[in-house]
């Protein structure tokens, strides 16, 4: 299994206050990792760590030679008075031939969407034209930015099972930000679990009964994953 990325004790601090505590962990190529934490926990700093937007305070980063990262954001925000084609979006990320651009969206199941207006696009169609954005740089690493906001139930699940079959299509490493863990365990390898410092993390399953899980979500949340789980594998079981 190929390290991508590695992250040895770093912190980033602003002013006075430490967003990122002596935060390690590895990203490997064919796996797909999962951050949760609740708001203001230090995901978005860690994000921007990791795609070099933000320097560490202390620790270091080791990256791949020629590491190759596709990224996917929270939120995109267009100009509503200007008007934007998909394909014309994609233009943008580059000099990326027709080709090459087509294919992005064949892989996301989007080619029909190539020239739609950027602005008319549903929350899940966005989300499928933003990973293609993210495909054009043939990534080594995909990162996305819980890519499942503003897209609902049935569209979460195809995204994530799409994502899933990116990963083995590609060999890449996947390294997810998402609040649903319930929804995206069938596909995770490893859940790390953040509060500035990194609270725990291991296997999907091991995570949801941990401690430091329960004091962060609550029996409750845990009590949902759960049911979920149980629901899915009585319809594997009986279906």
């Amino acid at each position: 299994m190929t390290k991508l990325i590695e992250l040895n004790m770093v912190s980033v601090q602003f002013s006075q206050r430490k967003v990122l505590d002596r935060v390690s962990l590895e990203l490997n190529r064919g796996e797909i990792t999962t951050l949760i934490g609740p708001n203001g926990a230090g995901k978005s700093t860690l994000v921007k760590v990791l795609t070099g937007l933000q320097k560490p305070t202390q620790g270091h980063v080791h990256r791949q030679k020629n590491l190759r990262i596709g990224y996917v954001p929270q939120k995109l925000h267009l100009n509503d008075s200007l008007p934007m084609t998909v394909d014309r979006f994609l233009r943008l990320a580059g000099r990326y031939n027709e080709t090459e651009r087509s294919e992005a969206l064949i892989q996301t199941g989007a080619l029909t969407l190539q020239h739609n207006d950027m602005h008319g696009l549903s929350g899940g169609e966005m989300q499928r034209v933003l990973l293609s954005r993210a495909l054009l740089q043939h990534p080594d690493l995909l990162i996305l930015d819980e890519p499942a906001q503003g897209v609902d139930i049935n569209g979460q699940l195809e995204l994530y099972a799409l994502i899933q079959g990116l990963k083995e299509k590609l060999n890449c490493g996947i390294f997810m930000v998402s609040h649903d863990l319930h929804l995206v365990m069938a596909q995770t390898n490893q859940v790390i679990c953040l509060q500035h410092q990194i609270c725990c993390s291991g296997k999907p399953e091991s995570i949801v009964r941990h401690p430091a899980y329960l004091a962060l979500f609550g029996q409750q949340h845990s009590d949902l994953i759960a049911l979920y789980q149980h629901h899915c594998r009585s319809e594997v079981n009986y279906g």
